[in-house]
């Protein structure tokens, strides 16, 4: 009985050593996963270089000027990205959120604004939503629009990224009951500068506050002629570039169920563009020939280039009809040829791009590349990216 109960207490004994041993063992593998995760996160966030532009757009009745300019000059802006290199010779990522404010239509509860859009790569998705705005008669709350998008927006931590907010109204910067100096100073707090854009005459938006709120923000105070017809110079090399782009969207190969509605926007977006003017067209072709503008989620070729999808992992159904019954190796192929061809075709998009900036240079008026959006717009953001190290080819 005696040497029983010894056997059994020595094994009890060996199972509680084991099992601390073991506990103390797991707790070690989970410390070391954890710092493991922690490291490729630092690495990830050091690495990830971003700019985050929040555009917030007065949608009030007289604003329809503005609008239009955000619609025609968004390309503009992407392809000023497109040249970027971060201090450690990385290319920036681009996101873009939308907000409107000001329209009567927007619920009062919410201080008549709305997130059109949260940050955003998705060029042909921020287009989409841009045409989308309408305008109606309302208040314009500037303080309150822009607590409502430090709040709602992920800006996240990281010190290297570039973060700024572009507010565009034509009212007293004060209206609301949330004064625009707290809103103001919360985005400091966040490292976001506050850009103002007032939309009317230089001493009138002294007057009414927006210039006091960007130099609060560490922004620029700027005022346009939101009803001024943009000048777009029409180059030898447009037509060509357009040609191109209808070769370019041939490249794109849809799979899953988001394939068939985004190559559906990339069209629309497409004509869009070239109802407000051909210019407007060419710009966005070649904004469609940088590596700003990526479907990994919707197009094969991006999706592969990118790893972010096996072929053999998507079922048959989601692939396009002409691609169906075909081999893994068939399939392969097929989008590597696709992805020359668009690689051919970039090259000569931004080959000609080139000789029609040159163009441009030689023939625009100085008179005609002031005061609009988007000039506005890129003299701040090339004044603030170079205080993150930037820099422009």
């Amino acid at each position: 009985m005696r040497k029983l109960q010894r056997t059994v207490s020595i094994c009890l004994l060996a199972l509680t050593i084991t099992t601390a041993y073991g506990c103390e063992t797991k707790l070690q593998k989970n410390k070391e996963r954890i710092l493991i995760a922690e490291a490729i996160e630092k690495k990830e966030e050091s690495t990830n270089n971003t700019v985050k532009i929040a555009l917030l757009l007065d949608t009030s009745n007289s604003m329809d000027g503005l609008i239009n300019q955000a619609k025609a000059q968004l390309w503009d802006i992407v392809n000023k990205f497109t040249r970027a290199r971060c201090g450690n010779e990385v290319r920036p990522k681009l996101e873009i959120a939308l907000y409107q404010y000001g329209n009567d239509h927007l619920s009062s509860r919410e201080g008549y604004i709305q997130q059109v859009l949260g940050f955003s790569n998705d060029l042909d998705e921020i287009s989409e939503k841009l045409f989308s705005l309408t305008t109606n008669g309302g208040e314009e709350y500037c303080g309150e629009v822009i607590q409502t998008s430090l709040r709602q927006l992920n800006w996240g931590k990281n010190p290297d990224n570039l973060k700024m907010i572009f507010i565009a109204g034509n009212e007293p910067f004060t209206q609301g009951k949330l004064n625009y100096r707290d809103a103001v100073t919360n985005a400091q707090e966040k490292d976001v500068i506050v850009n103002t854009i007032f939309c009317g005459n230089y001493e009138q938006g002294i007057q009414t506050d927006w210039k006091k709120g960007a130099n609060l923000g560490g922004g620029e105070y700027m005022a346009i002629d939101h009803n001024r017809k943009i000048v777009h110079i029409d180059t030898p090399y447009d037509e060509v570039i357009i040609k191109l782009n209808s070769k370019l969207n041939k490249t794109y190969i849809s799979y899953g169920s988001l394939g068939r509605s985004k190559m559906e926007m990339q069209s629309t977006q497409d004509a869009n563009a070239m109802e407000m003017e051909e210019a407007v067209a060419v710009k966005r072709a070649v904004s469609k020939s940088s590596s700003l503008y990526n479907n990994a989620q919707w197009d094969l070729v991006d999706a592969m280039k990118d790893d972010k999808i096996v072929i053999s992992e998507i079922a048959e159904a989601d692939l396009p009809s002409d691609l169906r019954g075909k081999s893994e190796k068939e399939i392969k192929d097929y989008v590597a040829k696709k992805s020359a061809e668009r690689q051919q075709i970039q090259q000569e998009i931004q080959a000609l791009n080139k000789k029609r900036e040159a163009y441009i240079s030689q023939n625009q008026k100085e008179e005609d590349s002031e005061g609009a959006l988007e000039n506005a717009m890129l003299r701040a953001i090339v004044k603030q990216a170079e205080k993150k190290s930037y820099r422009w080819e």
